[in-house]
């Protein structure tokens, strides 16, 4: 399977990278439901360049963090890195690439970007940080993530404290137990999987979150408790 040769184009041209092999922007763009074959067609989904993707992406804004924040303690750091590689960070980022537009699924996965999930989005948004890794090198995907991400690092706000210790004290306060997650579901890949969690407590109704690991789930489910109780802006 291919793309229109100037449908990939249009999208290096949004990425601000042209592929010396095309067929890893392909690859990048390709959802497992698309592939109806088994044996070695089953190895040219996103699936693997999106694993790739995930730790070039974590080095590059690793290292930017590094350099824009040179007196902040390792745990800010980590706090902000987390929240730059989060799903939610590259689903969005996956909406300015429109990625949406060019992803090829098959199945219950419609094409429509409108339609791909988040976490969909997240994973296609690796992969192709991933494609452009194998293609050209480090530097091509630096120069690519910093233009997506700069902005992001440069004007991050909001509170950087971990959610389930804010969630915790904040119920210990009112006098109530500490709260407890519920994993609800876990779906994709066992290397990509996707968790939903729901934080329940007394003195508050649930809250649900959604990522790509329990930890980040259980943030997700505990951010949106405190933003709803007016605890966090």
């Amino acid at each position: 399977m291919s793309l229109p040769a100037t449908e990939l184009e249009s999208f290096e041209k949004k990425l601000g990278y042209s592929f010396e092999t095309p067929a890893l922007l392909v690859r990048a763009l390709t959802h497992a439901s698309a592939i109806t074959n088994v044996g070695p067609d089953a190895l040219n989904s996103y699936e693997r360049l999106e694993f790739l993707g995930d730790r070039v992406l974590g080095l590059v804004i690793a290292d930017m963090l590094s350099q824009h924040y040179p007196k902040a303690p390792e745990g800010e750091l980590s706090r902000r890195l987390a929240r730059l590689v989060s799903g939610q960070t590259c689903a969005k980022v996956a909406v300015e690439m429109e990625v949406g537009k060019h992803l090829r699924t098959g199945g219950s996965v419609q094409r429509n970007g409108v339609k791909a999930t988040a976490g969909v989005l997240a994973d296609a948004c690796e992969a192709v940080i991933g494609a452009i890794y194998r293609d050209g090198g480090l530097e091509p995907a630096r120069r690519v993530i910093e233009h997506f991400w700069r902005a992001r690092l440069e004007t991050m706000s909001g509170p950087l404290r971990d959610a389930k210790t804010e969630l915790q004290e904040w119920a210990h306060r009112r006098g109530h137990e500490t709260p407890l997650y519920v994993e609800l579901q876990r779906s994709g890949p066992d290397h990509a999987p996707e968790f939903e969690i729901e934080v329940k407590g007394t003195g508050f109704e649930p809250g649900q979150g959604r990522g790509r690991s329990k930890r980040e789930a259980e943030h997700e489910a505990a951010a949106s408790v405190l933003r709803r109780e007016g605890v966090w802006s």
